[in-house]
């Protein structure tokens, strides 16, 4: 019973992720589920990109606040806020990644999961303004 409630949790903290990342223009969000692969260090794998340094910080911001609000929840660990590259926000069960564009390339997460489920999230579109 208690893994149904902790997959349970990361499904929800998978979801509340993904919003903290469309809050501030995230692109190319990915949702890669761990859960059926053997030796899976976490649940869920949350990867996304920022167009500059200043918006990695306000996505890896945004995140952690929207966790914060909705489930009490603060990371397990941070890492790369100082060479604002690559920002990862450890949640245990959920850890996310916010690259620069170019460094998400190099280190191509995707592939190193590939047996992963694969969710490709779409970019939220704003509708053109009425003239």
């Amino acid at each position: 019973m208690k893994s149904t409630l902790v997959r349970q949790d990361s499904d929800k903290l998978a979801d509340v992720v993904v919003r903290g990342m469309q809050e501030k223009k995230a692109s190319d969000i990915v949702v890669l589920n761990l859960k059926d692969l053997k030796n899976a260090v976490a649940d869920y794998f949350i990867i996304c990109s920022a167009s500059s340094d200043t918006q990695i910080d306000a996505i890896a911001r945004s995140v952690e606040e929207e966790v914060e609000k909705l489930t009490g929840q603060n990371p397990w660990q941070t890492e790369g806020r100082m060479n604002r590259e690559w920002v990862l926000l450890d949640y245990v069960d959920v850890v996310v990644h916010v690259f620069l564009r170019d460094r998400r390339q190099f280190y191509a997460l995707e592939e190193l999961w590939g047996d992963a489920q694969i969710t490709y999230v779409e970019d939220e579109v704003t509708p053109a303004a009425v003239r």
